[in-house]
Formats: structure tokens, sequence, C-alpha cells
């Protein structure tokens, strides 16, 4: 009988072990940068874009962004056509976050110098339980717009 009891111990911890570890490994933030791009900068500030897709279980945040290409670099909200600095933005669970043209973005602030159309622009996006990552934003014309070809 103590034989019994102990198989059977040993069986429901290794279930419920197995079933905690299903359920981490759905829980957690899967994040990828997809549509990456930064307009050619006619001035000293620039803005990209990008999409960040998430196919995990559980939303995320965006808490900053960090580049060689400027000391001064902020996320952005557009509302009611005016634009914000803002801390974060969602990532949701199983959804995607959008920074485009006429919306969301990101902000470079006195750029250290001006990619030009055909140069890369790194970026490292930062989130709240995700690892960093770094994305490199090709610099296409100053007028490119993804969503009006």
């Amino acid at each position: 009988m103590n034989r019994r009891r102990t198989a059977l111990v040993g069986a429901l911890a290794l279930t419920a072990g197995l079933a905690l570890a299903g359920c981490s490994s759905e829980s957690e933030p899967e994040l990828k940068v997809v549509d990456a791009y930064l307009p050619q900068p006619v001035s000293d500030m620039a803005a990209g874009f990008l999409v960040v897709q998430n196919s995990g279980g559980t939303g995320d945040r965006l808490t900053s962004v960090t580049s060689p290409l400027s000391d001064d670099v902020s996320i952005h909200e557009v509302k009611d056509q005016k634009m914000r600095k803002v801390s974060s933005f969602e990532v949701p669970a199983n959804g995607e976050l959008v920074l485009e043209r006429g919306g969301n973005h990101i902000m470079f602030m006195k750029l250290k110098q001006k990619p030009e159309q055909g140069e890369k622009v790194s970026v490292e996006l930062h989130f709240e339980k995700a690892d960093s990552i770094t994305v490199d934003l090709p610099v296409k014309e100053t007028t490119h717009n993804p969503k009006k070809q």
C-alpha cells in the first residue's frame, strides 16, 4: 500500500509540474518586430515606425527606446491630432502594437547625424517583461508611407 501511495504522489507531482511548466511558457510575452523603417530626416529630428507582434498569452509594455542616433529618444502617442510623449505603450497578448505615420511613433530629437536613404539605424526596444529587442530601421525616402502604396 505504501508503494502505491508513493507512486501516486510522484505521478501527481509530475503532472502538476508539467501543468505549471505549460502554463508558464504560455503566459510569457513572445515578441517580434516587423515592418520597421525610418523616413530620411530633413532636420535634426526623426520619427521611427514599426510593429511589435506578441504571439504570447500575456501582454507586455514598451517602456523606452534607445539608439546611437540620439541621446533623446522617446515614444509618442497621437490623439486628436496632438502629439505627446508617453511613458509606455501596451503590447497586448496575442496582438500587436502598431507605430505608424500619423499615429503613435518613436521620436528622435537632436540627431547626432542625419542618416541617408539606404542606411540603417539601430534601436533597442525595452519592455516591462520581455528582454530588450535590437532592431535595424532601414532609412527610406522622406515621404515613405507603406499604407499609401
